[in-house]
């Protein structure tokens, strides 16, 4: 599929990247533990490419228990010490403390709206934003949305949450249709809107 338009952004010289952008990049997500993992991997990007995170992504998802919240949570003092020393994750203490915090966070969450991803779908009315940027240049780094969303999940004691993290995590599980309106996956992303609305149907 090398022949396909794709966002500017996308380094075609990258099967990883291309995959990413192909398969997961703007499609709406609504599984509890990848929409966590997304979270947690969109703020250790922060300083970094995202090509290095994605590379160390595997690494990510066998040190953290793949990103299962309940166990994240009650990670210890051992816990952290042993992702300290893992080479194959990222080594920040901050980002590390932060991942155990944010698990304990969206517990929370799923106690009071009924899952995480109800809580962050109901901001765009359980349907993703539909953009029309022709060019990478015209996508913003973070919208008036995504400072709500950050100030609200900051104030329920989540760390690594800035609007422009939040907008980058809003675009990789398709609360927001950011892709290029020449790539080939902008109309198919379109298409797969309709169902977030039906599966949170009973919210409305």
């Amino acid at each position: 599929m090398r022949d396909q338009t794709r966002c500017g952004w996308c380094d075609e010289n990258s099967d990883i990247y291309v995959h990413y952008h192909d398969y997961e990049w703007g499609v709406p997500l609504t599984d509890e533990r990848r929409i966590f993992e997304m979270l947690i991997l969109e703020g250790m990007q922060a300083g970094l490419s995202w090509l290095t995170i994605l590379k160390k992504r595997q690494n990510f998802r066998q040190a953290m228990h793949d990103f299962d919240c309940r166990v994240v949570a009650s990670y210890t003092e051992s816990d952290l010490a042993r992702l300290l020393n893992d080479s194959g994750i990222i080594r920040n203490r901050l980002k590390l403390e932060a991942t155990i915090k944010n698990a304990g966070a969206v517990l929370a969450l799923r106690k009071e709206y009924g899952s995480f991803a109800r809580y962050l779908w109901q901001y765009v009315d359980y349907q993703p934003i539909q953009n029309s940027f022709s060019d990478i240049s015209e996508v913003p780094a973070k919208t008036d949305l995504s400072v709500i969303i950050s100030k609200d999940l900051r104030k329920r004691g989540m760390n690594f949450v800035g609007p422009t993290i939040i907008y980058a995590f809003m675009q990789a599980i398709g609360m927001v249709n950011d892709h290029e309106t020449s790539c080939f996956r902008y109309q198919q992303c379109r298409d797969l809107a309709g169902k977030v609305k039906e599966e949170f149907a009973e919210y409305e």
